[in-house]
């Protein structure tokens, strides 16, 4: 197997080359991602993304990134943007589907095309104070996935297998994680230009 070739858009030869470098420095592998938000009105917000640490080293994007979150107006706001469980959902589709992308070009199975449908289910009745028995976020996400690649039936299950296994976006949802909230200065940085 050819580990220089190109599938689906993901150079093998620098994935490959990446995994050795993790293997020997295994504390390339460390990131820390950020998010900076400022709230507009009502349920609207803004979030600016620009810098990291990763592979060992601060890093920015080329330019950075500007998310808008808002509600409907059912939920009270101007429906300028999607709400924040949506952007879970996106986030959810987008890193399976990169998962599933990347595991098959290590495998040598080219993609042809891959669409997704994401549904979460939510009971406002949580998030109001309304019940103390009802979940405040998704009592249950539903993804399906119409893969065509070259493999078999089996092989695609397989890959959503490794896309689950392996998606870091996954991993948070579906398992708990400590998440600390405090009052400082050291959010108060522009969120958006």
């Amino acid at each position: 197997m050819t580990r220089s070739t190109m599938i689906n858009g993901v150079d093998r030869q620098k994935l490959f080359g990446t995994i050795e470098a993790i293997k020997a420095t295994p504390s390339l592998a460390g990131f820390q991602f950020r998010v900076f938000n400022q709230w507009v009105e009502g349920g609207e917000n803004r979030s600016r993304i620009d810098d990291y640490y990763g592979a060992g080293e601060e890093m920015r994007h080329a330019t950075p990134f500007f998310l808008v979150n808002d509600e409907p107006p059912v939920l009270l706001s101007g429906d300028k943007a999607p709400n924040p469980v949506e952007y879970v959902l996106h986030a959810l589709a987008g890193c399976l589907t990169t998962s599933l992308v990347y595991h098959a070009a290590a495998h040598g199975i080219a993609v042809k095309s891959l669409t997704t449908r994401f549904e979460g289910d939510l009971d406002l009745r949580g998030f109001l104070g309304l019940s103390n028995d009802v979940r405040r976020g998704f009592s249950n996400i539903r993804a399906v996935f119409d893969l065509d690649a070259d493999c078999d039936e089996a092989k695609k299950q397989e890959l959503v297998a490794m896309a689950q296994a392996h998606s870091p976006v996954f991993d948070i949802v579906s398992n708990g994680l400590p998440v600390s909230c405090m009052l400082g200065a050291s959010a108060r940085r522009p969120a958006a230009a």
